[in-house]
């Protein structure tokens, strides 16, 4: 399902605006994440810290990948932070982003109602349980809305070698407007959904949904930067960008912060550091 046309003219309204703004003067960044990050706060946390360090503005909107990088498409983004490696690499090769930089990951999991009428719980493959679901038509709600989630889904979908169809496979109407709206409708449904632990978490105590399946390595959910190209767009603040990414992929600065998100709230971390020098550094 498709964002509204009043909500998809409001998005790229408020871009112009806000591009308008970050291109008038150097110090301000604006960037476009995928909606997961923001809802579990670690966007807002990542921003206040730079501007704290650095005094340099961050600012985003928040969008389904897919949207995310066609508002980039069209020059009124300075960065992108984005969960869907297919769409990433479509992007850059075509000229419109420099990179694709490794930054965080969590994973998803499958969530469902206690009754586990598909009885998937406690299976370790993730496709073996989305056949189980399919072969029950047990009740499953998707975003399908091309966002990083549903992409994610798609995938899975495609590796059962299955294209699910039906009244069991419910397109949720609203899918673009983020996760926890879609998980709040597959609760109250009684569905089953693909979901980023970190949305499961910031509301489990709100839904009436169990994570069923977890722990398959099929199910990380790895999130990438990536500059807007300013051989492409020359408008775009390319040079504060590239402070924000070198701040953001810092063991020292934005992925300490990542390590530790959460972790006082639900004792661990809803997220892991994922960047190149963050990596290195345990090499060493």
């Amino acid at each position: 399902m498709k964002r509204s046309t009043g909500s998809r003219l409001a998005l790229m309204l408020l871009c112009c605006v806000w591009t308008t703004v970050a291109h008038a003067e150097k110090g301000f960044i604006l960037m476009a994440s995928t909606i997961g990050p923001i809802d579990a706060g670690i966007v807002s946390a990542l921003e206040e810290g730079f501007e704290k360090e650095t005094g340099i503005r961050v600012r985003h909107v928040g969008a389904g990948t897919g949207e995310a990088l066609k508002i980039a498409e069209k020059g009124n983004i300075d960065l992108v932070m984005v969960h869907a490696r297919s769409l990433e690499e479509r992007f850059v090769a075509a000229g419109y982003g420099t990179e694709r930089i490794p930054f965080m990951y969590n994973d998803f999991v499958i969530v469902g109602p206690s009754g586990d009428p598909a009885e998937v719980r406690g299976m370790k493959s993730a496709t073996a349980a989305l056949k189980k679901i399919a072969e029950k038509s047990a009740p499953f709600v998707t975003r399908g809305d091309k966002s990083g989630t549903h992409v994610a889904e798609t995938e899975l979908w495609d590796k059962a070698g299955l294209k699910p169809a039906g009244t069991w496979y419910k397109i949720y109407e609203k899918g673009s407007e983020g996760n926890v709206p879609t998980l709040r409708f597959s609760s109250t449904s009684g569905s089953y959904t693909l979901i980023d632990r970190a949305t499961y978490l910031s509301i489990q105590k709100e839904i009436k949904l169990e994570i069923l399946v977890e722990g398959d390595e099929a199910l990380l959910n790895r999130i990438s930067l990536i500059p807007v190209n300013p051989q492409k767009f020359p408008q775009v603040n390319h040079e504060d960008v590239a402070l924000f990414v070198r701040w953001l992929t810092s063991p020292t600065k934005g992925q300490k912060i990542v390590a530790n998100f959460g972790r006082a709230r639900f004792g661990a971390p809803l997220f892991s550091p994922d960047s190149r020098e963050w990596h290195a550094k345990d090499t060493k």
